[in-house]
């Protein structure tokens, strides 16, 4: 069964989604493959108390590395990438192919940035931290200014 609710965020407003209370899904406004609001189930703030306590501390610079229970639904690929992703250090950034290589799949370069862009838990799965190969900002489904705005913020450049 699934459940969602709304929080706020310096970012714009956040649904966050859960299936069985465990979190599948934080979309931001006008997300890039953000799912049909009728896919995220009743309306219901309950499972979601922990999640919106660590986003909180996150925004507030207080907390680096979310523990929060994920559902991750993807194919394994996409998984695998997803995955990855958590483990790029807050306030670093990786390449696609840099994360390719990394996955044993060096020529996946562009399969990851795919993967990266269906990402289901935004900020939490920081997809934000992947940048292209000439350094260069590339895709954000949250739009390149919130990736921006999310960088510099991780890099202490901006505080809310």
């Amino acid at each position: 069964m699934k459940q969602h609710t709304m929080t706020d965020s310096p970012y714009g407003p956040l649904t966050l989604v859960a299936e069985d209370g465990v979190l599948c899904g934080l979309y931001m406004t006008d997300q890039r493959h953000r799912p049909q609001h009728e896919t995220f189930g009743t309306r219901d703030d309950t499972p979601f108390a922990e999640t919106e306590e660590q986003l909180k501390a996150y925004f507030a610079g207080e907390l680096e590395e979310f523990t929060v229970e994920l559902r991750l639904t993807g194919t394994p690929f996409q998984r695998a990438v997803w995955e990855e992703l958590r483990r790029i250090p807050y306030g670093e950034t990786r390449t696609y192919g840099r994360l390719a290589d990394t996955l044993g799949t060096p020529a996946a370069s562009r399969a990851v940035g795919l993967a990266n862009g269906r990402n289901p838990i935004g900020i939490i799965v920081p997809c934000h931290r992947v940048i292209g190969a000439n350094g260069g900002l590339t895709g954000y489904g949250g739009g390149l200014e919130r990736k921006q705005r999310l960088l510099d913020f991780e890099r202490g450049a901006a505080l809310f």
